[in-house]
């Protein structure tokens, strides 16, 4: 079964906002079997709408729109899907005592004629009721395409997609299944982990595909199984996936569908009662915002020095002049130094400690450009190791913050014994 997502809005086109309604759409229709084959954009043009829903008739199953429902006059897209199904528009009296409700009670004030417009929906259509707004929803069906109009604002559409479009389409459509599994690995890049497994991926059957997502410092193994047999993709897929982890078990970080390194290293910290802290120079704090971006990472997280300036590793950290003046400040030495440092500042089991060149300048140290050191502070020991991540200078910044991650975690599984 085959679907298309149409957002619509010049506000998108022009980038004013960024579309995350199509992203969440897609993800919930392939949970239940449906393939998003083609995500568009369109203007709030009558015939721009008109065109495209010609053109998607009949080309697939379902077509899912957004935005355009609202009560202002730029808001044509239920006038166009009226004029499209050569329909007429009712007041559907549900709607209409909805959105009185809404306004008079929670608004407090008198309901206008704009207000009362939202409950004017299409004669054919099938009403999507939104308790959460006042643009209701609406189901129609021409030949053999379903078209759903959902408001655009994202909560109002989330909901509507939770309660009222996907129980629909599960009862509607039979539908195959989508299983999705994802190994997450660090610190080998794309090509050469496709070499490393190139046997393993020919030897994969028809029904399961394998996709590389590859992000600074880690590459995500994406196996989909498609099929209508479940408990025959589970086992099959738990086959190929026992015979891959051995061939990557150097940079495998674990089998998790969603979960990024700061959330898989945040639960193993939880596992072992462990804390970790940061002293971040190059990185300016962006490892320790990516650590405390994960839900509960209180139990683990301490805190963190930026120290950015020269100054702030003295005063902040107590680095000696003559260590910094001997060595200079993109060193082993340092970053030793500021690990060691914060640890025993935030009294932690282990701290990450970076300091480098992220370019264009080199700053307060001759060190090349793209040049990287990265300290881990364990219970037991302090290590360095040196990196050149290249340019351009954001570029040094994510892969530094990746790599400290990575570096972390796999000392912890390696070495640690509470």
């Amino acid at each position: 079964m085959k679907a298309t997502v149409v957002t619509i809005g010049d506000e998108i086109l022009i980038g004013q906002i960024v579309d995350t309604n199509s992203s969440f759409i897609a993800k919930s229709l392939n949970q239940i079997g449906i393939e998003v084959n083609e995500m568009l954009s369109i203007s709030d043009d009558k015939k721009h709408i008109l065109d495209t829903l010609l053109q998607l008739q009949n080309k697939v199953n379902l077509v899912i729109i957004t935005g355009g429902l609202g009560p202002t006059k730029d808001d044509i897209t239920k006038k166009t899907l009226t004029e499209y199904f050569e329909d007429t528009l009712v007041v559907n009296e549900d709607v209409l005592n909805h959105v009185t409700q809404l306004i008079e009670q929670y608004f407090k004030r008198p309901i206008t004629q704009l207000n009362k417009d939202q409950a004017l929906v299409p004669s054919k259509c099938e009403v999507l009721f939104n308790q959460v707004g006042t643009a209701p929803g609406m189901w129609m069906e021409k030949e053999g395409t379903v078209f759903v109009s959902l408001p655009g604002v994202p909560f109002e559409m989330k909901h509507l997609i939770e309660n009222e479009v996907i129980p629909r389409l599960i009862k509607k459509y039979d539908r195959p299944f989508i299983i999705h599994k994802t190994l997450l690995t660090y610190g080998v890049g794309e090509s050469l982990l496709a070499e490393r497994i190139e046997e393993w991926e020919d030897a994969l059957p028809d029904f399961i595909k394998l996709a590389y997502l590859p992000s600074p410092g880690s590459v995500r193994l994406r196996m989909t199984a498609r099929g209508k047999d479940e408990d025959m993709l589970e086992k099959v897929l738990a086959e190929k996936i026992a015979l891959l982890e051995p061939q990557i078990q150097d940079c495998l970080v674990g089998l998790e569908e969603d979960d990024t390194l700061q959330v898989v290293l945040g639960k193993l910290l939880v596992k072992e009662n462990l804390t970790i802290a940061t002293a971040e120079s190059c990185t300016g704090g962006k490892i320790a915002s990516v650590l405390t971006s994960v839900s509960g990472a209180s139990a683990y997280f301490r805190g963190s020095v930026v120290s950015y300036a020269t100054v702030a590793k003295e005063d902040v950290l107590g680095i000696s002049n003559q260590l910094i003046q001997e060595y200079s400040v993109v060193s082993t030495q340092i970053a030793e130094a500021m690990a060691l440092s914060v640890q025993k500042l935030f009294k932690t089991d282990f701290a990450i400690a970076v300091t480098g060149n992220a370019g264009p300048l080199k700053g307060d140290s001759n060190a090349e450009v793209g040049t990287v050191f990265i300290s881990i502070a364990t219970p037991k020991e302090v290590f360095t190791e040196e990196f050149n991540f290249g340019q351009p200078r954001e570029k040094v910044i994510d892969r530094a913050v990746n790599k400290g991650l990575e570096l972390v975690y796999k000392e912890i599984l390696k070495n640690y014994k509470k």
